[in-house]
C-alpha cells in the first residue's frame, strides 16, 4: 500500500512540476502570450500522432514550445514561425494543411464524392420513376 502511495505521489509531483515549468514562460505582452498559445495549439508534435505541441509531453514538443517562445521574443511573425516548422519537419506539423495541388483531394474530395453520390441518387430515382411510368 505504501508503494502505491509513493508511486502516486511521484507521478503527481512530476505532472505538477511540468505544468509549473510550462507556466513559467514570461511574455513581453499579452499579445505575445496569445500568439504563443495559438501557435502551440495549431502546430502538431512531430513525434506524436494527433497531438498538438500544447498537449504533448514528449521531449521534442517541450523543445519546440521553447523554440516558439524564443522566436516570438525575437520578433518573428506567426507565418515565419510556421514556415520554419514546415521547412524543418514537413507539412505534417500543420493541423490545417495548406491549399495546394497536393492537398486538393484532401480539402475538396469529400465535396466531390458527395456531389457524385447525389448525382447517382438522382439518376437511380429518375430511372426508377421512368420504369414505373412504363409499367402503368
Amino acid at each position: 500500500m505504501m508503494l502505491f502511495r509513493g508511486i502516486f505521489l511521484s507521478v503527481a509531483m512530476l505532472f505538477s512540476l511540468s505544468a509549473f515549468a510550462q507556466e513559467q514562460m514570461l511574455f513581453s505582452s499579452e499579445l505575445n502570450k496569445t500568439r504563443y498559445q495559438s501557435l502551440v495549439e495549431e502546430l502538431r508534435c512531430p513525434k506524436c500522432q494527433n497531438q498538438n505541441l500544447a498537449d504533448s509531453g514528449s521531449g521534442i514538443a517541450v523543445d519546440l514550445r521553447e523554440l516558439v517562445h524564443q522566436m516570438i521574443d525575437q520578433g518573428k511573425t506567426d507565418q515565419e514561425i510556421v514556415d520554419y516548422m514546415v521547412a524543418r519537419y514537413g507539412s505534417f506539423v500543420l493541423y490545417r494543411p495548406q491549399h495546394s495541388t497536393a492537398t486538393f483531394l484532401l480539402w475538396y474530395g469529400p465535396f466531390i464524392l458527395l456531389g457524385i453520390g447525389l448525382l447517382a441518387f438522382v439518376a437511380v430515382v429518375m430511372a426508377s420513376h421512368n420504369r414505373r411510368g412504363r409499367n402503368l
